[in-house]
């Protein structure tokens, strides 16, 4: 495969949670394996630019852009959820939704997974890339029509699904929070991973 991604989450009955993912990026990575431990280094760093006039311009005491987001979430100054997203860019649009659909809608940590979700594609990038036209908004299939007709009524360019699946990018969730009240942790997993099919969800 050109690239791999992993996510794990867990969680100890002494209340420690964690999120790990590891992702070569592209092409096996760097091409160096870790000597005695069998995986790969990824190459992130080819994000940055070479050119001194760039400010992403790879210098000490700099990191590379990249979407490698293991979430951590707090209450009250209190451990709640470790938590990731896999999906490439994906990945930061995907944690502020689950977020989101947790805060603001009151949804479980499985209903804020499940739930239908949104990818804005063509942004301006660290990279260089300047968007220039707005870039494209896709919509899960369970985000009403109505919305849909909003969205393009306001001036956003609806991106297109997959033709043969109808299907969106919208990355995969896994989760594990805590219930203080009930002292269980729960677990969430949408396994969405690089396209999902077309219904009704």
């Amino acid at each position: 495969r050109a690239s791999d991604t992993i996510l794990a989450v867990t969680a100890d009955s002494n209340g420690m949670m964690a999120a790990l993912i590891q992702s070569n990026f592209a092409n096996h990575g760097s091409g160096i394996t870790a000597p005695g431990l069998g995986f790969s280094l990824q190459n992130r760093a080819s994000l940055f630019a070479m050119s001194n006039s760039h400010y992403n311009l790879f210098e000490p005491n700099k990191r590379p852009f990249h979407t490698i987001i293991p979430a951590f979430a707090t209450k009250d100054g209190k451990p709640l959820m470790a938590f990731g997203l896999k999906g490439g860019a994906m990945q930061a649009m995907g944690h502020a939704q689950i977020v989101t659909n947790m805060v603001d809608f009151g949804l479980n940590v499985q209903e804020a997974g499940d739930a239908a979700r949104y990818y804005h594609a063509g942004s301006n990038e660290p990279t260089g890339f300047v968007m220039t036209d707005g870039g494209l908004l896709s919509l899960e299939s369970g985000i009403g029509e109505d919305v849909r007709v909003e969205l393009e009524r306001r001036g956003h360019r609806l991106g297109a699904t997959d033709p043969e699946t109808g299907a969106v990018y919208v990355g995969s969730v896994q989760a594990i929070m805590y219930d203080e009240e009930h002292d269980v942790y729960w677990g969430a997993s949408r396994m969405k991973i690089r396209w999902t099919r077309r219904r009704g969800i």
